[in-house]
């Protein structure tokens, strides 16, 4: 590729990790130029999706992504500021998130996950309830049709759900919803639900509360050190709303 057939893409250091090794170093990388590419298609293509963008520079300009490029242009690329505004209904996770989902619902964040759901479902459910899609597959995010989402780092649940809580600004509201089903808990007498126990969690157990969609029931026990950990670190993000540790029949 001659200079003048060219265009280049600059990225910052927190998204070098996006670019092919080969690139990383420099920041940035070269791609033949195409006359019917806009300057978001041109990002993408480079490895970058739009979700982890917060502003582009065409040639010293500040651009939008559906402008053209020239050849010889430079595309110099910003990273999505943090934190940014909560989503309206909640997030939508891929198949791959599952134990990011359960830590979100522990939390309290509306959180839809389904471990059969295809990229078409997910992005289908992201449109028409309002949600923000999670996903390690940066070509998911460059779906057209998605209206928002996020790249989630980090190979431990832990380490994705701090980028989680780091990313957007979130009210938390701790043992409030469904592990399951994402459902909201609601507290319910001992009597109505001393049937589902085992006979050490009836002498034990005098709390419990019962998920409004599924109907499965918790109680405060065996994975309090755990759940309070997790609840102590997330408030370093965010202060929660409620307290507890849940088990579940």
């Amino acid at each position: 590729m001659t200079g003048q057939q060219v265009v280049d893409v600059v990225v910052p250091a927190a998204l070098r990790f996006l670019l092919p090794g080969r690139d990383r170093s420099a920041g940035m990388r070269r791609l033949r130029f195409d006359p019917d590419a806009t300057v978001g298609h041109v990002v993408q293509a480079a490895g970058v999706p739009l979700t982890e963008v917060g502003g582009l520079r065409l040639d010293g300009v500040p651009t939008d992504p559906r402008a053209r490029t020239s050849p010889g242009s430079r595309i110099e690329v910003t990273e999505a500021a943090r934190p940014e505004s909560p989503p309206g209904g909640g997030f939508v996770l891929d198949v791959g998130l599952g134990a990011l989902a359960r830590r979100m619902r522990l939390l309290g964040l509306d959180v839809a996950w389904r471990n059969d759901a295809d990229d078409p479902d997910l992005v289908a459910r992201a449109v028409a309830e309002d949600r923000v899609l999670l996903t390690q597959d940066r070509r998911l995010l460059m779906r057209r049709a998605l209206p928002r989402g996020a790249l989630v780092r980090g190979s431990r649940p832990d380490d994705q759900l701090a980028d989680v809580l780091d990313r957007f600004s979130l009210d938390l509201a701790p043992l409030t919803r469904c592990t399951a089903c994402g459902g909201v808990l609601d507290p319910v007498p001992k009597e109505e639900v001393a049937h589902l126990l085992e006979a050490a969690t009836r002498r034990t157990y005098d709390e419990f509360v019962r998920c409004r969609a599924c109907r499965r029931v918790y109680w405060h026990g065996a994975h309090a050190r755990r759940i309070r950990t997790l609840i102590e670190h997330a408030r370093m993000f965010s202060p929660p709303a409620g307290a507890g540790e849940p088990n579940r029949s």
